[in-house]
């Protein structure tokens, strides 16, 4: 059965990063929590965008869930595609299937027990908060057409303060914890070692 790794922490900490990282030496597909935002197209945009993106609920969890039992049971599943301009979920999927492991990434991947259950691995990135903040202003602006008032804005109002709340708890829930600052390849590796105590077969490709 695939062997599902689970990378929390708060916004900028470096996860996608650190999830390709993994993925390009284990062969294995990524599953990003933001793919499984809740669709907002009944909402006018106005309403949309005044919406708090950073707290569990914000999520399909229900299908989330679903998907991770099926993606460790060996099955494939069919990812959403989200619009993070238009808040609203595609109505194109992307069919994931894993090998031996599969890696979700996302805010919340250790917030939930259900979601902590099926994950044989898991992992957090903890990074000061002014580090975190300059990423996200980089990522929103360039990759999701974000202005910076709005970035800015939405940070002071929600994206701190969920992550004090909702985030940085989770550390506690980690087996591995890396920092966001340290060399990816350096994060990686102590993944990695963390995965050969666990399995019984070798780890990378």
């Amino acid at each position: 059965m695939p062997y599902l790794i689970g990378i929390a922490g708060p916004s900028g900490a470096g996860k996608t990063l650190l999830a390709t990282t993994l993925a390009s030496r284990l062969g294995a597909p990524i599953v990003s929590l933001d793919s499984y935002y809740l669709d907002l197209a009944h909402l006018a945009f106005h309403e949309r965008i005044r919406m708090n993106f950073d707290e569990p609920s914000a999520l399909d969890h229900a299908l989330l869930m679903e998907q991770f039992k099926a993606l460790a049971a060996g099955r494939e599943i069919a990812v959403p595609v989200y619009d993070f301009a238009r808040h609203t979920r595609s109505s194109a999927v992307e069919p994931v299937r894993a090998s031996k492991f599969a890696i979700v990434e996302g805010l919340f991947a250790l917030y939930w027990e259900d979601v902590r259950r099926v994950l044989a691995a898991k992992v957090y990135i903890e990074v000061e908060d002014d580090t975190c903040f300059g990423r996200r202003l980089d990522r929103d602006m360039r990759e999701r057409g974000r202005s910076r008032e709005s970035v800015c804005s939405q940070y002071a109002q929600t994206v701190r303060p969920m992550a004090a709340r909702y985030i940085w708890p989770t550390k506690a829930h980690a087996e591995v914890v890396v920092s966001g600052t340290d060399p990816v390849e350096q994060s990686a590796a102590a993944v990695l070692r963390h995965l050969e105590s666990k399995v019984d077969h070798p780890v990378c490709r």
